[in-house]
């Protein structure tokens, strides 16, 4: 995709959402850590339905801790894969008593130390919580990416790169966030919805899915 292309496509979104945000519900910094490990391999709201009780007394690595495992995973229990991630979650939430006095650190290095934090983690969280201008490639953003011809790469962490290259300001900080947007109710990963696309024509995908045909109004 071309330089001025690319710009367009970004002036584009933010138009249409001039601020995006996270859809994962949290209370704090501590929180979002927490809801982003619980969102791998799950749906926002899933994560959301499960969390919004549990947050509103738990909000700190301390008081996880008193929860303990099987309370966390009382919780839980309805998201993907909760017996891991309970285990993680006491874990991480030990390491920041013990390492970084109950803080979540603005730092993508220490934060990937943490039981449970890969690096898409790591970047949603210094973005959301501390506003750096990182790129937290997922499904949809990795989908997005090649499909349109924004990002091409046969990784995560290749898109990742070519994002880092060549998303111009000022969208950097939001770029991630209408990328994952716009894949998940638009650049749907089984039928795009290519007739409604705002960057269609800048987009790379030649298979345009066509707008579906309207049923026959019956009249008198």
């Amino acid at each position: 995709m071309k330089k001025a292309d690319i710009f367009e496509f970004f002036r584009r979104l933010a138009e249409d959402n001039p601020h995006p945000e996270t859809e994962l519900e949290s209370v704090n910094d501590y929180t979002l850590l927490v809801a982003v490990v619980l969102s791998a391999q799950a749906t926002d709201a899933g994560v959301n339905k499960a969390t919004r009780a549990l947050f509103a007394t738990v909000d700190t690595p301390e008081k996880m801790v008193a929860l303990g495992l099987d309370g966390l995973k009382h919780h839980i229990r309805t998201i993907g894969l909760f017996n891991t991630k309970a285990k993680n979650v006491i874990a991480l939430s030990e390491a920041l008593i013990a390492d970084h006095g109950g803080q979540v650190p603005n730092d993508r290095a220490a934060l990937e130390k943490l039981p449970g934090v890969g690096r898409k983690t790591a970047n949603v969280v210094i973005n959301v919580a501390f506003g750096a201008e990182t790129f937290a490639v997922d499904t949809h953003i990795f989908r997005v990416g090649n499909r349109t011809g924004l990002a091409r790469g046969k990784t995560p962490n290749a898109v990742e790169s070519v994002l880092e290259r060549v998303v111009p300001q000022p969208f950097r900080l939001h770029a991630h966030h209408w990328l994952i947007l716009h894949g998940r109710y638009i650049c749907k990963a089984r039928r795009p919805e290519c007739w409604r696309c705002p960057v269609a024509d800048l987009c790379a995908f030649k298979l345009k899915t066509p707008a579906p045909k309207q049923k026959a109004v019956a009249t008198d």
